[in-house]
């Protein structure tokens, strides 16, 4: 009887977590959908503009500034995106958690697809490059560093965290996972490469992203769970 409300009470709490998780998915593809309808219609320029000139007033007080936004933004491009991807696949691979790995795969996968899709539907041009650092080509809205960044940082945090017991070990493992892939974001703003506004929404979406596939990831481990044996 003990063991049953115990599986039961157990069940109830992953329902909310997953209800809660559900909820922050919903509100950030919100916000990001808002910001993108106010980007369309040009009411975020003024300010674009104004931090889009006080990153170049930085670099040129600061000469040793672009140096490091150069580096924390390399943290986020394709190139690292995808060694640290296939890195962690290979990993769970051998650690025989092929669904895990074949979930984090999808979800890089995907997730670069969509920032594709939106940066097309959305045809935002970059900064003009008396702005910029160094001249960037593609299109803008939403910022592929920042959105892959969130997507890939965010679910290996999470699938990390989710194997400690103490909540200051998932909480710390979290956090690290967070500031990167806001890290690697201010970078693009701080180099001039991106608009702020475009930034702001690949963190919605890359974050909602990753969200959306941890719930799958944790439907599929309760399917696959075999169900406990009715207890008197």
């Amino acid at each position: 009887m003990i063991r049953r409300l115990r599986s039961r009470f157990g069940q109830d709490q992953s329902l909310l977590r997953s209800l809660l998780v559900a909820a922050a998915v919903l509100t950030l593809a919100v916000v990001f959908a808002v910001l993108g309808g106010e980007v369309t219609e040009g009411d975020t320029k003024a300010f674009d503009l104004t931090l889009l000139a006080a990153a170049r007033s930085s670099r040129v007080a600061h000469p040793w500034l672009s140096s490091v936004m150069r580096d924390l933004s390399g943290l986020g491009s394709p190139t690292v995106l995808t060694l640290v991807t296939v890195s962690a696949v290979g990993y769970l691979a051998l650690a025989k958690a092929r669904s895990t790995a074949f979930l984090l795969a999808a979800s890089a996968i995907t997730g670069s697809a969509l920032v594709s899709i939106l940066k097309g539907s959305y045809g935002r041009l970059r900064p003009d490059p008396a702005f910029a650092d160094f001249v960037a080509t593609g299109l803008s809205f939403p910022s592929g560093h920042a959105t892959s960044s969130a997507v890939v940082y965010l679910t290996l945090g999470a699938l990390f965290a989710s194997t400690r017991a103490r909540m200051t070990e998932r909480a710390y493992i979290l956090g690290i996972a967070a500031v990167v892939a806001a890290l690697v974001g201010i970078s693009r703003i701080a180099l001039g490469v991106h608009w702020a506004t475009d930034v702001l929404g690949g963190w919605a979406i890359g974050a909602a992203w990753a969200m959306l596939w941890l719930m799958v990831a944790n439907f599929t481990a309760r399917r696959s769970k075999p169900a406990a044996a009715p207890m008197d």
